[in-house]
């Protein structure tokens, strides 16, 4: 690792540190939030923390299903119900899972956007990202930080903690209360449970297990760049150029013209026109019309168990997601067809900008290529998200 990420993890496990040096005895012996990051733990896991007292992180980043919303309370989980039992947002809560290895939202050495959190990047860090859905009106609903603030003071736990962890005068300054619960809850999502690196792909680079036949041709298809690229927008190899680590994503964003999803429209209650600019909506950046449209490339960590897909769950089979990609390479008829509509894949939401350059790669690939494709996608999920693979 080098550079600003190496920095960032540096700084984050130095903060951890100190943060954990000011723990007294008393504490740790009579305290359960014996760390910032269990006491991050306990804030994602408490509904007390939304309006209604209903919904907490975990409501739709849920620990059993790889951090992903899976609560099957409406039509296939694309877009996620909020803590006042009515409203939808219009994106996919995506799994929460190696989200503490993107790097935060900056331009790269040409000029690209690159990292930050949610689907336009617009939170820079997982600090900022954990600050948004408590105040999001469609999410978990406080009015504000001096809100979140004051559930959080109800508990004569969480005070003692507070004040261990982040000052004495911590709870006295709500901005400062708000702050340090952000703080907190990144150290949670920071720790190696969402982060194992455990799957049957690592397993496969250490020579623990060996893939079936179907699974090294997918992988041998992954990593190729004659006939699928994948890996230009899925990266193969860590930030640090190995291949161990690596969270398959570029972190950077694209317009792959994805269409509109009309079920979530009609859930949230959006003009079915309306356009998702995407990247383009992101206050940092401004506007700009070269980014319409454009996403954050996702990582493929736990991807086969963290149904639907794309920023708005349009696609909710991951077969469905290798075909969408393949129509663009294959002239086949049959290839034109949107297997869980029965009819033409949908014109694009934003068709003004998408990079065809990076889509159009090679061949299209026949069923028994697709099938390798899904079956090596799903060796990169965690092992104890594994059984998961077989509902």
């Amino acid at each position: 690792m080098t550079g600003i990420y190496r920095a960032l993890l540096l700084a984050g496990v130095a903060a951890g540190m100190l943060a954990a040096a000011r723990v007294t005895v008393g504490l740790a012996d009579t305290n359960p939030y014996a760390t910032p990051a269990k006491l991050g733990e306990a804030l994602f896991h408490d509904p007390n923390l939304s309006k209604n007292r209903t919904q907490s992180c975990a409501t739709c980043h849920m620990p059993a299903r790889a951090f992903s919303d899976r609560n099957d309370t409406h039509s296939g989980n694309a877009v996620s119900l909020g803590d006042d039992g009515r409203s939808f947002g219009d994106r996919n809560a995506p799994s929460a899972t190696y989200a503490a290895l993107t790097p935060p939202f900056h331009r790269d050495g040409d000029g690209a956007w690159v990292g930050g959190q949610f689907w336009d990047g617009r939170a820079s860090t997982l600090e900022d990202q954990a600050g948004g859905p408590p105040l999001n009106p469609v999410e978990m609903g406080m009015a504000d930080e001096k809100a979140v603030a004051a559930r959080i003071a109800e508990r004569a736990d969480y005070i003692k903690a507070f004040k261990a962890f982040y000052g004495r005068d911590v709870m006295a300054d709500p901005a400062k209360t708000f702050a340090a619960a952000t703080s907190a809850i990144a150290s949670f999502e920071r720790t190696p449970a969402f982060s194992p690196f455990d799957s049957r792909y690592d397993r496969y680079l250490r020579g623990e297990v060996k893939f079936t036949d179907q699974e090294e041709l997918g992988r041998t298809l992954f990593f190729s760049k004659q006939f699928t690229n994948c890996s230009l927008c899925h990266d193969v190899k860590a930030r640090d150029g190995r291949i161990e680590g690596a969270t398959f994503t570029s972190y950077k964003y694209f317009n792959i013209g994805v269409p509109r999803n009309p079920d979530a429209r009609k859930l949230n209650g959006a003009k079915p026109d309306d356009l998702d600019l995407g990247l383009a909506a992101n206050p940092h950046v401004g506007g700009d019309p070269r980014e319409r449209g454009k996403f954050k490339t996702p990582s493929l960590r736990n991807v086969a168990v963290s149904a639907p897909y794309m920023h708005n769950g349009v696609f909710n089979d991951l077969k469905t997601v290798i075909l969408f990609y393949n129509k663009y390479n294959s002239k086949k008829k049959s290839r034109q067809i949107n297997p869980e509509t029965g009819q033409r894949w949908a014109a694009p939401e934003v068709a003004d900008n998408i990079d065809l350059e990076k889509l159009e790669t090679g061949p299209g690939l026949d069923d028994q290529r697709i099938d390798a494709l899904v079956a090596f996608l799903r060796t990169l999920t965690d092992r104890r998200f594994e059984p998961l693979l077989e509902k």
